[in-house]
């Protein structure tokens, strides 16, 4: 079916002509048909089905017609995290080019001065993250009840990152007569539950079982020791043939190290992570892009809908916590009906995601071994103790083997340091954009942490004590 049976305007279907695309995806083809018939709209699809343009598109002509107002938007789409936002106003930018629509896009990170003269000119499309929306509203900079659609994108991101309740509370500020349409790769029952609340009869549009990956890609479980990663993955680098890959971590400190190391050893390689300001991540990303570096080592903040086109591979370097990570890491490549592989390395700690994750997908993930790969049939050997007994220490010394064992220290930090097997994560480590904040079965009176990257964590979790704000002298 080419985009011509879609009902799309003449000026439209140009623009997606220019763009190299002449026939639409499965989400596509029976999403705009139905947007446009000004239908409520629940979408479902894995990652790399080209979701976007499913509501980009109808969006555009629906618009066309009509006249923005100041601080009074027409239309509203809610992003998960700014590079999305930013990835959504391209796609308005390339097919919305024929047309006199305006567009603004609200993410922390940059001036809210700029954002704020945006709203007063009047736009017809609004593309934000909850937390900077609600900071503007909250100043009675932007009213929302001249906004006749809205666009909830990437909704399971929102829920891990803890966004529901803002959600909510914006939907409440929306006409009641809207038309509402949500998209998520997956459907975990909050999101189900926020659908049947603020959704009006919804078309429920559904192109892939959820949780299912890509059968362009080919997936790998790399057996590993903890100490051995780094070597195996530079291995795997060097071997694999590697156009351009995207390296996942749990960690933003773990982004950091490994990304220092690969490049003390030729790779060219970059970073993006949460603690990064907008303008370095839109650096790094444009980098890869280019291809002045062709591996991007990133925390989750790069894991959903960024659309990069060739990466070749995919390596979770960490296994993800939850197992909805995992089908949008890997989903990163193998899009846009090319091939593409993921290998995910396994230490004897991650058992239990593993097998969480196979659950998901529904299917047994193929194990590789290598130099430097671990045996799960091989016991581990017991941990050394120091001797119990003077007598035991007295033979020591009488050897001339010091129990310090200084020699052997000094030798280990001569060489590269060693990835240490980490204990298993506080919540207050997990305060990050690009983790998820909250398991789907958080209890309703538990706190809210709002997950928005809008800048690094300050490390503090509660009031300030008194006697770290007594001035000296007082």
């Amino acid at each position: 079916m080419p985009f011509a049976d879609l009902g799309l305007s003449d000026e439209l279907l140009k623009a997606v002509h220019e763009a190299g695309y002449s026939e639409p995806t499965p989400i596509q083809a029976q999403a705009i048909p139905s947007v446009l018939m000004m239908r409520d709209i629940i979408g479902v699809a894995q990652t790399g089905t080209g979701k976007t343009a499913s509501f980009v598109l109808p969006m555009i002509d629906i618009l066309s017609a009509g006249r923005a107002r100041a601080r009074m938007p027409r239309s509203l789409i809610l992003e998960p995290t700014r590079e999305l936002a930013d990835q959504v106003a391209q796609n308005f930018e390339k097919y919305a080019k024929y047309t006199k629509l305006s567009t603004a896009l609200l993410i922390g990170g940059v001036s809210m001065g700029d954002q704020v003269k945006a709203l007063e000119k009047g736009v017809d499309v609004l593309i934000a993250t909850p937390g900077r929306l609600m900071d503007l509203f909250e100043r009675g900079n932007i009213l929302l009840t001249g906004c006749s659609l809205l666009v909830i994108d990437e909704a399971d991101r929102m829920l891990d990152m803890g966004f529901i309740p803002d959600i909510e509370n914006i939907c409440t500020k929306l006409p009641a007569s809207r038309q509402t349409l949500l998209f998520s790769a997956t459907m975990p029952p909050p999101i189900k539950k926020l659908a049947d609340r603020f959704l009006s009869n919804p078309k429920l549009i559904e192109v892939a079982r959820p949780a299912t990956t890509n059968t362009n890609i080919t997936q790998k479980l790399v057996l590993v020791d903890e100490r051995k990663k780094r070597d195996v993955l530079r291995g795997l680098l060097r071997q694999e043939g590697v156009d351009s890959a995207i390296i996942f971590c749990n960690r933003k400190t773990m982004v950091r190290e490994l990304n220092k190391s690969l490049q003390r050893h030729g790779f060219r390689s970059g970073e993006i992570h949460g603690d990064i300001d907008q303008s370095a991540r839109i650096a790094e990303l444009e980098k890869f892009k280019s291809g002045q570096i062709n591996i991007l080592v990133a925390s989750d903040v790069a894991a959903r809908g960024l659309d990069i086109k060739g990466v070749s591979h995919v390596f979770n370097f960490d296994a993800p916590w939850h197992p909805d990570d995992y089908v949008h890491r890997i989903g990163r490549t193998g899009r846009a009906g090319a091939t593409g592989t993921a290998f995910t390395f396994v230490t004897k700690s991650d058992a239990e995601a593993i097998e969480n994750i196979e659950k998901l997908i529904g299917t047994k993930i193929e194990r590789l071994k290598l130099d430097g790969a671990r045996d799960e049939n091989r016991a581990e050997p017991a941990e050394e103790t120091a001797p119990e007994s003077g007598d035991s220490r007295r033979r020591g010394r009488e050897r001339g083997k010091p129990a310090d064992r200084s020699s052997s220290r000094k030798k280990t930090e001569a060489s590269e340091p060693v990835e240490q097997a980490r204990p298993a994560p506080r919540v207050d480590d997990r305060r990050d954009a690009s983790q998820p904040s909250q398991r789907y079965d958080r209890p309703a009176h538990a706190p809210r942490q709002r997950q928005e990257d809008d800048g690094p964590d300050d490390g503090w979790n509660g009031p300030m004590p008194h006697f770290l704000s007594v001035k000296l002298g007082d």
